[in-house]
């Protein structure tokens, strides 16, 4: 895929772009997503607050959730038809609006609505930043600069907890949304002044709806994509069956953990940061493969320190890291191959590749809980390894296209 043209400029095909803009990328897109996960550690607050029961209040969850999927499908793909830059600050300034009014919000309703629109623009600038560097890193580097603004993903998903827990601790679950907004404006202004313009690919004229129609299209013929796509599923499913289940045997005897120290144990999966920006670098070198294979048998090895959790917490720590690992070079090898694939589609291929990470993210959350409940933790590792096992199996299938 060749780069896009900077206005004014030569196009950079032989360069790849400054390391400081590639740094901001990654930041912004840590921050957009970690806004996606504020609530998660503070469903108690928001249900003392707006009069929710605690059967009820994973509603606002589902909320955020519900925003993601409908941002891959409606917001993300105007990537390829509005100049990227000037898309991703419009959307920046929804992200705080939204920020906002969570903050300012007097009913449930309100809150919901809120947290909605969170989804919508949180993910939509996460999945454009993403794609915007992929637009205009050199071919040679685009592995590399995805994998540098994909650790930035995987940072902010692993601190968001971390952070809504302790900000909340100091200024109550409103504050969190307040500092989240001033951050993400000054942010705004960094990317204002040191991102260059990126543009659309020429394409033919397209209105929405034919842009929305396109993304069939593309899924239908884009043999890489479904197949990536596909490994995808299983690696997200895997990990949110690890994710979702690990709350249930922590928060109960002996242990009787906090909800925010179970979420610091994600921290622990940091090291899977740097395996993202070397898987990037490996498949820049014709690897990707060979990484493919490495990362999916880290994966399925997780499993076997992660049994021994009940026995062993040095196990559970020892098994994240192996899990993080495997995923996020995963991850990072599949953007950059389907990244390879088209020319003028690179906001549609993303937002395509991440719907099958919600569907296994779904898929995943409710079978660990059902598992869990009827087969314990082993139960739980025997699913996530047997869904592991499933993604090797798909691959050596399939590692015929994009060779």
């Amino acid at each position: 895929m060749p780069p896009s043209h900077f206005c004014g400029a030569a196009p950079p095909s032989t360069q790849a772009p400054a390391l400081a803009p590639i740094w901001l990328l990654a930041l912004t897109a840590g921050c957009s997503v970690a806004n996606v996960y504020f609530a998660q550690p503070l469903l108690d607050a928001l249900a003392a607050a707006f009069d929710i029961s605690h059967a009820a209040v994973g509603g606002v969850v589902s909320a955020t959730q519900l925003g993601c999927l409908l941002s891959l499908v409606l917001l993300v793909p105007l990537g390829d038809q509005i100049e990227r830059r000037r898309l991703m600050l419009a959307q920046m300034a929804g992200l705080v609006l939204a920020l906002g009014g969570v903050a300012l919000a007097s009913s449930a309703t309100g809150l919901m609505a809120g947290m909605l629109a969170i989804g919508l623009m949180g993910t939509a600038m996460t999945q454009g930043l993403i794609a915007y560097a992929a637009a205009i890193a050199a071919p040679a580097e685009r592995g590399r600069v995805v994998g540098v603004v994909q650790s930035g993903v995987f940072a902010g998903l692993l601190l968001a907890r971390v952070f809504a827990g302790a900000v909340s601790d100091m200024a109550g679950w409103r504050g969190v949304y307040v500092v989240s907004a001033a951050g993400m404006l000054v942010l705004a202004v960094l990317l204002w002044r040191q991102l260059p313009v990126a543009s659309a690919h020429a394409l033919p004229a397209l209105s929405y709806q034919q842009l929305l129609a396109s993304m069939w299209q593309l899924l239908r013929s884009n043999r890489v994509l479904q197949v990536r796509g596909m490994l995808a599923l299983c690696m997200f499913a895997a990990f949110n069956i690890f994710w979702s289940a690990l709350v249930l045997p922590l928060s109960a005897a002996p242990w009787s953990y906090s909800h925010t120290a179970i979420g610091a144990f994600g921290l622990v999966g940091v090291v899977g940061a740097l395996a993202a920006t070397r898987a990037g670098h490996w498949a820049d070198r014709g690897w990707s493969q060979r990484t493919t294979l490495a990362a999916l048998l880290v994966l399925l090895l997780a499993w076997w320190p992660l049994a021994y959790m009940p026995q062993s917490l040095l196990a559970l720590m020892l098994g994240i890291v192996l899990l993080d690992m495997g995923g996020q070079a995963l991850h990072v090898v599949n953007q950059h191959m389907i990244f390879q694939q088209s020319s003028n589609a690179p906001s549609r291929l993303v937002g395509l590749y991440m719907l099958f990470y919600a569907a296994g993210s779904g898929a995943g959350a409710l079978g660990a809980t059902a598992m869990y409940a009827h087969h314990g933790w082993l139960g739980v590792c025997a699913l996530g390894a047997s869904v592991s096992c499933a993604a090797l199996l798909w691959w050596w299938m399939t590692r015929r296209y994009g060779q």
